[in-house]
C-alpha cells in the first residue's frame, strides 16, 4: 500500500449548511458532487468528501454520537495568516473553539468548528512540518 490518502470522509447531518459554508463561505470550490455527497479537492491528490449522515450510515454502519477525537488541520505561511483564516470562517459562520495563540512548541494555532462539529485547527509551523505540508512557491528559472 502506498503511504498516501486519497480521500477523507466525513458524515455531515446537514449537507446543505456544509456546502454553503464551504463553497459560499470559505470560497472552496466543489470538484464532485453527487445526491448525498459533496467532495471538495483539498490537496494535489486529496479529496475532502462530505457524506449525508444517514447514507453513511446506511453503507458504512452506525455511527456514535458527540465530537469525533480528530481534527483537520490546515496549515498557512504566518501567524497573521492564522488569524486571518479564523476571521474568515467565522465570517462563514464557523464556531470558535478556541482562540489562536503561541503554542509551548513554537507554533500559533486556533481552531473552528464546521456545521457539522468538525474541528479545524489553522496553523502556522515554523520549521519541518510546514515545509512538508505547505505547497512550495514555483522557483524561477
Amino acid at each position: 500500500m502506498d503511504q498516501r490518502l486519497s480521500l477523507v470522509t466525513l458524515a455531515v447531518e446537514d449537507l446543505p449548511a456544509t456546502r454553503a459554508f464551504y463553497i459560499e463561505g470559505l470560497g472552496w470550490e466543489p470538484a464532485v458532487e453527487a445526491p448525498g455527497v459533496l467532495m471538495l479537492r483539498a490537496g494535489e491528490h486529496l479529496l475532502l468528501s462530505f457524506w449525508d449522515r444517514r447514507e453513511f450510515e446506511a453503507e458504512v454502519g452506525p455511527i456514535g454520537s458527540g465530537i469525533a477525537p480528530l481534527t483537520l488541520a490546515h496549515n498557512v505561511g504566518s501567524a497573521r495568516e492564522v488569524d486571518q483564516v479564523l476571521d474568515q470562517a467565522r465570517a462563514a459562520g464557523a464556531e470558535q473553539v478556541l482562540p489562536a495563540e503561541d503554542r509551548a512548541w513554537g507554533g500559533y494555532t486556533g481552531y473552528f468548528a464546521d456545521p457539522g462539529g468538525f474541528r479545524w485547527e489553522i496553523a502556522w509551523a515554523p520549521g519541518e512540518v510546514n515545509e512538508i505540508v505547505l505547497p512550495q512557491a514555483p522557483r524561477a528559472s
